[in-house]
């Protein structure tokens, strides 16, 4: 992801001075973003950091497929009646200013 992002970042800089080269571009933004991960992979702090979110991770419950579906089911409902009020106060509103400014 940090390569895809440096890729993007590069032909957008070079973007500016010129038509970037495809190739140039893309070995620019992986060669960073290897150089990038290699030295945070030296460093302790990176690595123990690493780790903590890993081990925190872990003990994350994931929500069981029959929940995932009742809880997309209620945003679905909200969403429909949050439209169909919307819509109402849409209507009524141009009701309103039609009769003000007819």
């Amino acid at each position: 992801m940090l390569s895809f992002l440096l890729v993007k970042l590069t032909e957008w800089v070079w973007g500016y001075f010129g038509k970037p080269q495809a190739l140039v571009v893309d070995a620019i933004g992986i060669g960073a973003g290897i150089l990038i991960a290699f030295l945070g992979w030296r460093r302790e702090q990176t690595f123990a950091k690493a780790q903590e979110i890993v081990l925190e991770l872990k003990k994350v419950t994931w929500p069981t497929r029959k929940e995932t579906s009742a809880a997309t089911m209620v945003v679905i409902v909200t969403v429909i009646i949050a439209a169909v009020l919307l819509g109402i106060f849409d209507v009524i509103w141009s009701w309103a200013t039609g009769l003000l400014y007819s």
